[in-house]
């Protein structure tokens, strides 16, 4: 069943039923609400939207309203959207009986997985096809797996539905617990379903393991998955939410499906919740956190074993006498019949071993906490073994202590932040924008050309031309009092920059005049228009363009007509047509906007005002700067 704390392999595999079902399905966006939690919508065919929720180490499940998503999406929400958005889910899957949930994607010729681990400590990890960690939600180093970028991802898989009646005999036989917390621990069935399975097979769940009817067992188990997995009925209880009648108590609730049950189980998500941002620490910062929890780790650790010397000398008989008695026994008898006797007897002496480690004939021995003892070792060598420990652990206490008296060396200063430029959906087009603020666009090429008619060009909207071959399209979207500055933006990106004019003429017309239908038995070419009615010309417009340099918030390289650019800019430089090759041209006017700014916004701004953002607003063909200190 599915608790307050979590969901189990059972409840999700009940979940990953349901949601094959509804396949196929699109990627849409990704969002990140808090530290463990991230909302995918899925768009379906007919314009179906589905929301699932993936909470690591808790559930995954859809759920029916999408909560208000956060303002500024992470970076892994960012990170997920960049490589799964409009991706088509191949598959939803689990990994055995773990409670460890993944979805494979399919996007141009990859196959990415992102797996949910519902589990304690679990995470949210994108791999590619064979794997490998691309992204976690959160890194981490576990003592036998890393969750990092680059290393495989290797949880293990457990399914005991998935054994030969064989296979599954020899896991009840070589257990040493009873049947129900065979089943529970073993094949991951946790305690209600091991109970359940134990009344389906008829067998008392108090007995051990080894004694029980594996056939009758594991078709129990079969028979629980194909009910969850083809006959759920779905409820709500008082003990927890539940895909099959599995507990006694009363139904509170009834459900269609178990994914609308786990939705009305779970508390919604507040809206825009994400957890803030980790401050950002210094290096040395970071040292000396490290040294203060290495030496806190160490004392928390001395502790312990010293507690546990006392506790083997203050029980010193009873620690002997297992002891003694342990080692008599195991020259005779195998651990595996040592601990069956152990299980069933009554003696208090028994009743305190809590467990066998038979790979080096050690026990934990329950002392008021447990004690880690070797049966054929000494009280005294015993105890010696934790002193030896205990010597380790204070060396490495003073390590820390002493490296934590030491003074840190000053940080070092920290460069300016680089400041990035947000990218918008006209800067593929040639663009600037009027001293009134409207938008002008023109084509860089006979696609863009015929891309800006065709989507772009509106009833409100103006389009200018030069009267030039070779010239651009150029679409001013939407009313303005600075027509002049558009005609000049038309005469400079055309072909009379490139001849080496001073001016070019222009002509402007509405958009109901501009065809791509030809006269009867001509041919348009990819680019071309035809212009029906009178047109507005304007004669000898003086070919002239400005680059400059924004202001904040919106920092960023601009250009376009000399009225315009100064309008909007900072800093700015003036160019004619003239005999510098373009890359020549676009070096020096960043190097002369970059000779007026301070040491530190230089740096700041250093992949804002480059040679390639500025080679974008240069006109085709040679340019002289007229004006080298302009702003």
């Amino acid at each position: 069943m599915a608790t307050l704390q979590g969901m189990s392999g059972l409840d999700l595999r009940a979940v990953v039923a349901e949601l094959q079902v509804l396949l196929p399905l699109w990627v849409g966006k990704c969002y990140q609400y808090d530290e463990k939690t991230v909302v995918l919508r899925l768009n379906g065919k007919n314009r179906v939207k589905y929301q699932l929720i993936i909470e690591s180490g808790r559930r995954a499940h859809l759920v029916e309203e999408f909560p208000t998503p956060p303002q500024n999406p992470s970076g892994f929400a960012m990170y997920l959207r960049k490589y799964l958005m409009g991706g088509r889910i191949l598959q939803f899957g689990q990994r055995g009986m773990e409670r460890i949930f993944f979805m494979d994607i399919g996007k141009k010729d990859a196959t990415l997985r992102l797996f949910g681990e519902l589990y304690a400590e679990g995470n949210i990890i994108l791999c590619s096809e064979d794997n490998t960690i691309l992204k976690p939600l959160w890194h981490h180093r576990f003592r036998d797996r890393n969750v990092v970028p680059g290393e495989q991802y290797g949880a293990v898989e457990k399914d005991c539905s998935a054994l030969s009646v064989a296979e599954f005999t020899a896991i009840l036989k070589g257990s040493v617990k009873d049947l129900v917390r065979t089943l529970a621990t073993d094949c991951l069935l946790g305690g209600a379903y091991a109970e359940e399975t134990c009344r389906r097979a008829g067998e008392p769940k108090e007995i051990p393991a080894k004694d029980a009817d594996p056939l009758r067992v594991h078709a129990a188990i079969i028979a629980i998955l194909s009910d969850i997995e083809k006959n759920r009925s779905p409820y709500i209880s008082a003990s927890g939410c539940w895909p099959i009648k599995v507990d006694d108590s009363a139904v509170i609730t009834r459900f269609s499906s178990y994914n609308m049950a786990l939705a009305a189980w779970y508390p919604a998500l507040a809206p825009g919740s994400r957890a803030p941002e980790k401050p950002v620490l210094t290096r040395e910062e970071v040292i000396r956190i490290q040294q203060k929890e290495a030496a806190a780790k160490f004392e928390n650790k001395i502790q312990r074993l010293e507690q546990a010397v006392g506790l083997i000398y203050e029980n010193y008989p009873l620690v002997a006498g297992v002891i003694r008695t342990l080692d008599e026994i195991s020259r005779k008898r195998s651990w595996q019949e040592i601990a069956g006797t152990l299980q069933k007897s009554t003696d208090p002496m028994a009743q305190k071993i809590r467990a066998i480690h038979a790979e080096n004939a050690s026990i934990e021995l329950d002392l008021g906490q447990p004690v880690h003892l070797f049966v054929h070792e000494s009280v005294e060598t015993n105890a010696a073994r934790f002193y030896d420990q205990i010597k380790k652990y204070r060396k490495k206490q003073q390590g820390a202590i002493t490296a934590l008296a030491r003074p840190l060396p000053a940080p070092s200063p920290r460069s300016a932040a680089k400041i990035k430029e947000k990218q918008r959906w006209f800067q593929k087009y040639r663009w600037f924008t009027t001293s009134d603020g409207v938008l002008v666009l023109g084509g860089k090429d006979a696609s863009q050309n015929e891309e800006l008619v065709k989507k772009y060009l509106g009833g409100n909207d103006l389009f200018i031309h030069a009267d030039v071959h070779g010239a651009s399209v150029v679409i001013v979207k939407g009313p303005t009092t600075c027509i002049d500055e558009a005609v000049q933006f038309a005469a400079t990106y055309s072909g009379a920059w490139k001849a080496g004019h001073g001016t070019a003429d222009v002509y402007v017309v509405r958009p109901e005049q501009v065809t791509k239908t030809p006269p009867s038995g001509e041919y348009l070419p990819k680019g071309s228009f035809m212009i029906r009615g009178e047109r507005t010309y304007y004669k000898n417009v003086p070919l002239q363009v400005a680059i400059g340099l924004s202001p904040p918030p919106d920092i960023r390289v601009i250009g376009g007509p000399p009225a315009a650019v100064k309008k909007h800019a900072q800093l700015w430089v003036l160019l004619n047509p003239g005999k510098f090759e373009a890359q020549d041209s676009a070096r020096k006017v960043a190097r002369i906007l970059r000779e007026r700014l301070s040491p530190g916004d230089q740096k700041a701004l250093r992949s804002i005002l480059s040679t390639d953002r500025v080679v974008a607003f240069l006109p085709p063909g040679g340019s002289d700067i007229e004006v080298e200190n302009a702003g």
